[in-house]
């Protein structure tokens, strides 16, 4: 069949369907009501054909032969499958998309009713920087895998959704592709039909448990060297040694807490210092003494600065929030990081200002070998922004200013504890080479986390307002790990 496919697609299936159950069809040739005006159809293939394989390769492309544009943001697709052991775990992994791996989910889940051939199901879905179909349009290539947790050979001869004699796209409708929620193409395993609840429209304003495990730290300090920065759990770092520029120093002194211009708040203020040169460079970096943070809810208002205070533009400064684990020995299977970083005059090849959220789940420094994920955008973020991080047993998710950016899934999920951490760094020499000292600011209002809760952006807020309502300038009830 043609990229294009023909609208009829999913109600041919559905009376094929039901008449080969000898039942009266009639009402199945209308879509469901909250999918009216749309209607999308899946292809398949795969490039690991053989009946076991070390990993599994459903590549899918999804189309819109309806008459109207749909967000991608709603549309999931099911691919069924039967695990080789009830206690075998799978990690999902994008190897390639048209539309970028960034912007592409995969998540697992159990059936309700196990079948001879399915009782697990990857579920893939699309964030809001996957962008909307057209009618006709399709979201080319997705060339997914998905393998054991343990690396062993995994058997696809019986999975349901699996055929090893399809090595070119094709209509496939033992998928499902649901449009929020609703099956408009593909028939599930029996009695399995996916039919998850949409989400709400207006998402909840109220605070999380007051009395979950949490971190809240309005950075209330007269400086780097205040005996209450140690006290309550934070390092600020010094000397020398990566990332960036090899000989540049990590400067306490240059790690100050200012007013926020309002009379009010004050702020965690990071200030870099350069002239261009290794020695001339002073970098800033505060990060938890304990490791003690991982699956929750990250979360701070930070203040970027896409020019210095004086002097000439065009350094590659790097503005990061992020959480990590340490790299033990090359490929360790115990590190991890999530991050925002802020490229204001670009670096790593990119030649304008760029944010990255990029989750790790290890790499190799020499050779470099990286595993990993990330979104981007290209895109001016001077002034206050909010950044949000959460982490479930499914998803790592990015959010700026309230609107999601980015989603990873394993096998970029933290296996271990974290610190939290902020620095202002420079990636390299080559984006301004001028004598004349100049500075960046980085400024942080607040960071605030919350163990094992996935919040909204809306619920930070509210819990945020409430502890400074109280007048809480600080808590710390994480447990250590």
């Amino acid at each position: 069949m043609s990229e294009k496919f023909r609208v009829s697609a999913r109600t041919r299936t559905a009376i094929a369907v039901c008449s080969a159950a000898g039942l009266a069809c009639a009402v199945l040739t209308a879509l469901p009501a909250s999918a009216a005006g749309d209607s999308l159809a899946a292809q398949y293939r795969t490039s690991a054909s053989g009946a076991t394989a070390d990993q599994s390769e459903p590549w899918l492309k999804v189309a819109n032969t309806g008459s109207t544009t749909v967000p991608l943001s709603r549309v999931t697709v099911r691919y069924y499958f039967k695990a080789d052991g009830p206690n075998t775990a799978y990690r999902f992994a994008c190897s390639w998309a048209v539309k970028g791996c960034s912007n592409i989910t995969g998540t697992f889940g159990t059936l309700a009713h196990p079948t001879a051939n399915a009782d697990r199901y990857l579920e893939v879905g699309f964030t809001s920087g996957a962008g909307s179909l057209g009618p006709g349009e399709t979201t080319g290539d997705l060339q997914l895998r998905f393998y054991r947790a343990d690396w062993q050979n995994l058997t696809q001869s019986d999975d349901y959704s699996f055929s090893g004699s399809q090595p070119a796209y094709a209509d496939w409708t033992k998928v499902t592709v649901q449009d929020n929620g609703s099956v408009v193409w593909g028939t599930a395993p029996a009695g399995n039909d996916p039919t998850t609840p949409t989400d709400p429209t207006t998402p909840p304003t109220t605070p999380g448990d007051p009395n979950a495990p949490t971190l809240f730290d309005d950075f209330s300090y007269s400086s780097s060297s205040d005996a209450a920065v140690g006290q309550h759990g934070w390092t600020v770092k010094s000397g020398q040694g990566g990332p960036g520029v090899p000989g540049a120093t990590w400067s306490p002194s240059d790690v100050t807490f200012v007013g926020d211009g309002s009379g009010g708040n004050k702020v965690l203020n990071l200030r870099l210092t350069t002239d261009g040169t290794a020695s001339g460079t002073r970098e800033t970096e505060i990060q938890t003494t304990a490791r003690k943070f991982r699956n929750g809810t990250y979360a701070a208002r930070v203040k970027f600065n896409d020019t210095p205070t004086g002097g000439p533009d065009g350094d590659h400064v790097n503005q990061t929030f992020f959480t990590f684990t340490p790299l033990k020995a090359p490929m360790d299977p115990d590190y991890g990081e999530q991050d925002f970083e802020y490229l204001p005059n670009g670096g790593w090849g990119e030649t304008q200002n760029i944010m990255y959220e990029t989750s790790w789940e290890t790499y190799n420094p020499d050779p470099w070998n990286a595993v990993n994920a990330h979104g981007q955008q290209y895109a001016s973020y001077d002034g206050w922004h909010d950044l949000q991080i959460t982490v479930d047993n499914s998803n790592i998710t990015y959010y700026i200013d309230g609107r999601q950016v980015a989603q990873h899934g394993e096998p970029y999920l933290p296996e271990t504890p974290q610190w939290i951490d902020f620095n202002h760094w420079l990636i390299d020499l080559s984006g301004q080479t001028s004598s004349t000292p100049r500075s960046y600011n980085e400024q942080v209002d607040y960071v605030y986390f919350v163990k094992d809760q996935v919040l909204t952006p809306a619920q930070v807020q509210s819990t945020v307002s409430g502890l400074r309502t109280a007048g809480t300038a600080f808590k710390d009830t994480v447990p250590a790990s």
